[in-house]
């Protein structure tokens, strides 16, 4: 038998292989779609735009294809075959939503079809979920599904709203699919879904030289839902797994911001489907802010989120549970408050 320090001998190694495989691939198409991309899908600048000058966008696509080859190949070689299969939906529902999003970035597309097409991407997902686990088993189970469906819905849609600067989601999503590396290692996720987490984490890492500010490439639409979309898979496995103070924790940062965003919106009655820059990043470019260090401050904010989710699993006492959800929110908290105030003078 494989004792638990041979396993972690084998385990993280192979871990690192998949990681940088796919931040190879991601990297490696990016150079070969980038002078197609400077010629047919510039970014002009807009009075809601962080940028000054046009700017390809689309690096999404290659995230989205150096994920899925990496994944389904690991996946194939680890996984077992009804772990394969879910996967397999789970992809072809982020791929199909990639394609809404590559749509929408060419020509815009009406509210309502946009919703729609991914509310149907989100269902896929929410069928792909294993039927026997459940979050709060006195709710109906299809009442349950319903309110997954609109949780990861949301989620796809704040992963757009929130990529508004460079490296904003690098910023998130690195801390978010790292954290559920090790969350997986500690037996929180199948394997499918971390292999699935690494193959994004290596992704996005070999998108982020591209997107530094001041950033060559944009992710685009085509970008931001399917990670939405893979991201509100795994949190929701996660909290199917019992672990949903981890699963809070992980995007809080993203969740207070567009959801306080889009809140206040609401009461003000401003048209919330219509581009903005009222999200509390966006708000502390206006304040003094400049976006190196925006996205540095979100960052290590989302690395102490993923230390907590993390010691919510690994000590799962109630008071340990309800203490890392109010450090959380109190550090997010703090952070909003810093850049609804901006910089001092």
């Amino acid at each position: 038998m494989t004792s638990p320090v041979q396993a972690a001998e084998i385990w993280w190694p192979l871990a690192l292989l998949v990681v940088a495989a796919a931040a190879a691939l991601s990297a490696g198409l990016i150079v070969v779609l980038l002078p197609a991309l400077r010629r047919h899908a510039l970014a002009l600048p807009n009075v809601r735009s962080s940028h000054v000058e046009p700017t390809p966008q689309g690096g999404g696509i290659a995230v989205v294809v150096a994920t899925a080859i990496v994944a389904l190949t690991a996946v194939t070689l680890t996984a077992p075959p009804d772990e394969r299969v879910q996967l397999e939906w789970v992809l072809g529902a982020a791929a199909f939503i990639a394609v809404v999003g590559a749509v929408d970035d060419a020509r815009s597309m009406p509210v309502l079809p946009r919703l729609l097409l991914q509310a149907l991407a989100v269902a896929v997902v929410i069928a792909a979920l294993p039927s026997g686990l459940r979050i709060i088993p006195a709710l109906p189970w299809a009442f349950e599904r319903a309110l997954l469906g609109l949780a990861a819905l949301w989620l796809v849609n704040l992963a757009n709203f929130m990529d508004g600067i460079d490296w904003m989601t690098v910023a998130e999503a690195v801390p978010v699919t790292g954290g559920l590396v090790v969350l997986g290692w500690l037996g929180a996720l199948p394997s499918a879904a971390v292999v699935a987490a690494l193959a994004l984490l290596g992704a996005i890492i070999g998108f982020a030289p591209f997107n530094r500010p001041v950033a060559r490439l944009f992710l685009g639409d085509v970008g931001s839902l399917p990670i939405g979309l893979l991201l509100a898979w795994l949190l929701m496995l996660l909290a199917l797994d019992g672990q949903v103070a981890a699963a809070l924790l992980l995007p809080l940062y993203y969740l207070a911001d567009a959801s306080l965003t889009l809140a206040r919106r609401l009461i003000a009655r401003e048209p919330v489907w219509q581009a903005h820059r009222t999200h509390f990043y966006q708000r502390a470019t206006n304040g003094g802010f400049n976006v190196s260090e925006i996205v540095a401050r979100v960052f290590t904010v989302n690395v102490v989120l993923a230390v907590l989710a993390i010691v919510s699993v690994a000590v799962p006492a109630s008071w340990v549970v309800v203490a890392t959800l109010v450090a959380g929110a109190a550090l997010v908290a703090w952070l909003l408050r810093a850049f609804a105030r901006g910089k001092r003078r």
